[in-house]
């Protein structure tokens, strides 16, 4: 049985993880944290994730939990970095899908897997949207410049962050196989009289309003013709199931940072 942590347990992701593992056959929940000012501290994680008692009390701090567990995921909005350091310190595997990591958080991150950390980081673990940043390269490879390319996500109104960390994903593996600078090549949204679009630039739009989960499309778009790649989420339990298959690749992984590209075998 593979042990795992689930940090922001009481939260809506984090409700969906304790509740799929206690579905799964090879899969126990191992601890379960929320932060220190949680309503939910002290009940019963099953409970709150409204699948039943599991025997597992919701805690303020890691620390007290990592002797016995496997692995541990984290897609709280908490110190990432600081939860994987004693993660990594205690040797169990870590997934992260914390969309708002600094370029810092990144580095931080690199250096534990170059000591010996097993972790998985990605914005989006469905494994359908893996697929498309794979189409994406694909495509981006194949067709000639004279397809323009524009980046269209969608998401809930609680959304904090735009673009989504998968749009950001999504234009790094096309500025990638370019050759180009997101930072600089981007255009995030436009508005008054901005000129003709130029060849050397990717849009990025962001939508927001009611409950939808997720939806990303590339759109490369030329004279006489377009194509559309385009994943819709209905369901926050694809991420839970690509995150739970992160963690059952890094229980027989070596030492690294790896993505979901690396679990899915596409590199």
């Amino acid at each position: 049985m593979l042990r795992i942590i689930i940090t922001g347990a009481a939260g809506r992701m984090g409700r969906r993880f304790v509740a799929n593992i206690a579905e799964a056959e090879d899969l126990v929940l191992a601890g379960a944290t929320e932060w220190s000012g949680s309503e939910f501290l002290g009940m019963d994680a099953g409970s709150v994730a409204g699948c039943g008692e599991l025997g597992v009390k919701l805690v303020p701090e890691l620390d007290g939990l990592l002797a016995n567990a496997d692995a541990m995921i984290d897609f709280s909005t908490g110190d990432v970095v600081a939860n994987a350091k004693k993660a990594a310190a205690a040797g169990i595997a870590i997934v992260i899908g914390t969309t708002a990591l600094t370029a810092e958080d990144k580095a931080e991150l690199r250096k534990l897997a170059d000591n010996g950390a097993r972790i998985v980081q990605t914005t989006n673990y469905s494994v359908g949207v893996n697929l498309l940043f794979h189409l994406a390269a694909l495509t981006t490879k194949t067709l000639s410049d004279d397809f323009d390319i524009e980046i269209i996500e969608a998401h809930h109104n609680k959304k904090k962050d735009a673009p989504s960390g998968t749009a950001v994903s999504l234009a790094e593996v096309i500025t990638g196989v370019k050759n180009w600078s997101y930072e600089e090549d981007v255009r995030h949204g436009r508005k008054g009289i901005v000129g003709a679009r130029t060849k050397k630039e990717i849009g990025m739009h962001a939508v927001r309003g009611g409950d939808i989960v997720g939806d990303h499309t590339v759109m490369f778009a030329a004279e006489g013709e377009r194509i559309e790649l385009t994943h819709r989420a209905s369901s926050r339990d694809t991420f839970v199931k690509g995150a739970l298959r992160a963690a059952r690749f890094l229980a027989t992984a070596k030492s690294g940072y790896y993505d979901m590209q690396d679990v899915l075998g596409l590199k």
